[in-house]
């Protein structure tokens, strides 16, 4: 049907959850705790018998929920994958203009812009004009700013026309 939501583990859930909500714009639709329970931990999670953890829901308008994990074991791993390793990874935000949101994200505590603002050239016809950077939150989670205003003929990128699609097809259906 659709993807319901994206999840990622941190280190401190106030602090990012503080951070969802006050610098991108979420809101928090509940927390829950599970565990530890050393019978279902490992089969459900994978995750040692120890193991417990606490949880945030977040809706992020207008398409996207984001699950926010604080995990409690004995022997958890504290270093974050490099974009390079297997397990890397980034959750992309469009924005309308990516220097306005990079002037934004620079003035908030912790956020480290990589780089300069990024323009993708004619090597790369089909998203030649995107406009992009990457940041990294205060606890470490990788981000990036897409600002796409300028490609000419973009890909067909799932957008606000497909949310209208879903949402008319949902409401003809029993």
């Amino acid at each position: 049907m659709h993807v319901d939501h994206a999840a990622f583990t941190v280190p401190d859930l106030d602090e990012a959850v503080d951070f969802f909500v006050e610098v991108l714009g979420a809101e928090e639709l509940y927390r829950s705790r599970r565990g530890p329970d050393a019978s279902a931990m490992p089969v459900n999670f994978e995750v040692p018998m120890d193991a417990a953890l606490e949880l945030s829901m977040l809706r992020l308008p207008p398409n996207l929920n984001i699950e926010l994990f604080q995990w409690r074991t004995s022997d958890q791993r504290t270093e974050h994958p490099r974009h390079s390793d297997r397990g890397g990874h980034h959750l992309c935000f469009a924005v309308e203009d990516v220097d306005e949101a990079i002037a934004h994200l620079s003035r908030v505590p912790g956020v480290r812009i990589l780089g300069e603002r990024k323009e993708v050239g004619r090597d790369s016809p089909t998203v030649a004009g995107n406009r992009w950077t990457y940041f990294v939150t205060p606890w470490g989670l990788l981000m990036e700013l897409v600002d796409r205003s300028r490609v000419q003929n973009p890909p067909n990128f799932v957008g606000p026309a497909d949310w209208r699609r879903s949402a008319d097809r949902s409401s003809t259906q029993p």
